[in-house]
Formats: structure tokens, sequence, C-alpha cells
């Protein structure tokens, strides 16, 4: 499966990835603000290919003019029950030196047309830790609709967070 927009193409992660992976993942604005630790070592960022980002609808996002992995993006298999369903949530990460070019949002929308118009969800989540400006700036460029905000524990951090959690309906979207 390959989607692909204007300036991306989103494809599954191959082990030849880990380079490119590790050059972003190490970097401590990327993952803590995501919720999952720097990566320390190449090895650590294979691992990550064969095992996370080897799930169904999880994407390596490839800038097409230096055909280079510059972040993550896909379907995190996370379910809420307050609308309706089938849903699921998207999550994604983007190396610092593609940050502020719209790269992200870019990759979201094509994610939200692959996930009602191919995957047949009725909801799609989004959501951000409340001190990821970030992410928050991505959320509301994609027209998601604030939902509700909880505390949790993230487990890969070792800490509580508060998340403010967004969704937008397959009847919203095509409103937009």
């Amino acid at each position: 499966m390959m989607l692909e927009t204007e300036r991306l193409i989103l494809r599954p992660f191959v082990e030849g990835d880990a380079a490119d992976l590790y050059e972003y993942a190490r970097d401590s604005r990327v993952g803590p603000d995501a919720g999952w630790p720097v990566h320390k070592s190449l090895e650590e960022s294979q691992e990550i290919i064969a095992t996370v980002f080897s799930a169904p609808d999880t994407f390596a996002v490839v800038d097409k003019a230096s055909g280079k992995v510059v972040g993550s993006a896909g379907f995190v298999g996370r379910h809420q029950t307050m609308l309706p369903g089938p849903d699921d949530e998207i999550g994604y990460a983007l190396s610092p030196a593609y940050w502020g070019r719209g790269l992200i949002p870019e990759a979201v929308e094509e994610l939200l047309r692959y996930g009602f118009e191919e995957l047949g969800l009725a909801t799609i989540w989004c959501g951000h830790y409340d001190f990821n400006q970030k992410s928050r700036r991505v959320v509301e460029k994609c027209g998601f609709v604030y939902r509700f905000t909880e505390k949790s524990w993230v487990e890969l951090m070792g800490e509580e967070r508060t998340e403010l959690h967004y969704a937008l309906t397959r009847e919203e979207w095509e409103r937009r």
C-alpha cells in the first residue's frame, strides 16, 4: 500500500529506512513530545521498524524531492466509544529539519481520505499532549473537532500527561 500527495509518498517502512528514522528519532524535540523516548542507536530504530512500524496502515513519510524518510504517520489502533465506529486514531512524527513546511498536515489530509474512503472508518481521532503546540496546529489545520481532555499514564515516558482528543466523523469531513 502506498499513498501519494503533492510532495510526499506514504509507504510502509522497510529495513533500509533505519538510518533516516534514527536521524530524526534521536532528536529530543521529536519523540518525547509524541510520547516516546529518543532513539539511542541505529539498532533501536531498526527494532522499531520491525515491531511498531510494521503494523498495518503505518507509513514512512517520504519527501518526494529528496527521497528521504522524514517522518512517520498512520493509524495507531487506538479507539474511543463516544462517536460512531469503526474508528481509529492518527499519529505522526516529523524530522525537525522539515518543520514549518506543512508536510504533516498534507500527510494527515491524505490519511483522512484513505481512512474514510478506503478503510471505511466512521470516525477518525487525533490527539496531542497539552504542551505540544506543533501537534495542536496540525489538528487545527486539518479541521479536527475538540472532544475531550484526559490525564493518562504514558508508559514509555514513565509519567502522567494531559492529552486533548479531537475527532472528525465522516459526515464532518465531507462537509468541510
